[in-house]
């Protein structure tokens, strides 16, 4: 399959999903974590997804694009900390935490072979 925009990548799919996956579990979460934990986790969740669709576009110039990845990379691993938080918290299972643990170090697995071979994506001079 061509790769012919950001939705078609195998990376903001999963994280799309995952991001879905937090959202859905985190209206369980308690009243008085609205504005913290609740808030925190949809945000980092939803980033990683629009700083891949942002690297997509910024993909004429090598250090925009792998900035923006590296952008990503770092609200993946942010959510991972919520996630184990809310572990701690007892808002979610054992079970959800592994399921979610594993989709992020799946997605930032993808995005570092994106980051560490950016002239695969990249559009114009390599720069």
């Amino acid at each position: 399959m061509k790769i012919e925009s950001y939705q078609d990548l195998r990376v903001y799919q999963a994280s799309i999903a995952a991001s879905m996956k937090i959202f859905e579990i985190t209206k369980s979460f308690p009243k008085e974590e609205i504005y913290s934990m609740t808030d925190q986790m949809r945000r980092s969740s939803r980033s990683v997804c629009t700083n891949v669709a942002e690297a997509w576009r910024r993909r004429r110039y090598k250090a925009a694009f792998i900035a923006k990845l590296n952008d990503s990379e770092t609200e993946a691993t942010e959510t991972q900390v919520w996630i184990e938080l809310a572990l701690r918290s007892g808002y979610i299972s054992k079970e959800f935490n592994d399921e979610m643990f594993n989709d992020y170090e799946a997605i930032i697995a993808q995005l570092v072979t994106m980051i560490n071979q950016p002239e695969k994506w990249i559009i114009g001079p390599v720069n």
